[in-house]
């Protein structure tokens, strides 16, 4: 006879089960781990592996959201996954690789739809280096997800390319008179001015995911 399942376990199935009929998507080992206060993530693999050898579960380990639950069709077409393509400086601009290729050993992300909305298309996330947008809850390390795009509203979150300086910049941006403000969102921090003929937008600002340490 089969061993019976643990608690734990048990607990583990039924949230898989209750998150991938609320969300249509299948949990991260984080989200386990976070919403059963289970104290590291090498205890949530350990339980999966079980759920897995005794054929509740499937699990694709080159993905974060890989998890299946036999005899349910896969969920996870509703997730997309978004090219992480350089760094990005919230403080001063740092340099950005100008050319970027995506292949299959590029980092991703997975987002939901409930996160992207219906537009899912021409994502790119970079990540955060700097503290000029903590303010706008952006911090160090996150990741900014962003749409391409070359216009934007004033006021807006973009992600900025300086021609001169070879440098990109998250800030927020204005048009005033003949020449450019890129606003940081930190009180201690100046603003960058720019003549239009430096400033070239890369994508505007959808959302920030922020990883766990």
């Amino acid at each position: 006879m089969a061993k019976k399942l643990s608690k734990r376990q048990e607990a583990m199935l039924s949230y898989v089960e209750s998150f991938i009929d609320q969300h249509s998507y299948p949990p991260t080992i984080r989200d386990i781990q976070r919403d059963l206060e289970i104290s590291s993530t090498s205890v949530v693999d350990y339980n999966l592996n079980a759920l897995e050898q005794r054929n509740f579960i499937r699990r694709n380990r080159n993905i974060s959201r890989g998890i299946e639950l036999v005899g349910r069709e896969p969920v996870s077409s509703n997730i997309v996954r978004i090219p992480i393509v350089g760094q990005i400086a919230a403080g001063e601009p740092i340099p950005v690789l100008e050319d970027v290729t995506v292949d299959e050993n590029t980092e991703t992300i997975e987002l939901g739809p409930e996160v992207l909305g219906s537009r899912r298309e021409d994502l790119f996330g970079l990540r955060v280096r700097g503290m000029s947008m903590i303010d706008a809850l952006i911090n160090d390390g996150d990741i900014v997800v962003l749409r391409h795009q070359e216009t934007c509203e004033n006021g807006e979150t973009v992600a900025v390319w300086l021609r001169d300086e070879k440098e990109t910049t998250l800030k927020k941006f204005y048009f005033e008179d003949d020449r450019v403000r890129l606003q940081p969102a930190n009180s201690q921090m100046d603003p960058i001015f720019c003549e239009p003929e430096n400033v070239e937008i890369q994508g505007k600002l959808v959302t920030v995911f922020r990883p766990y340490a």
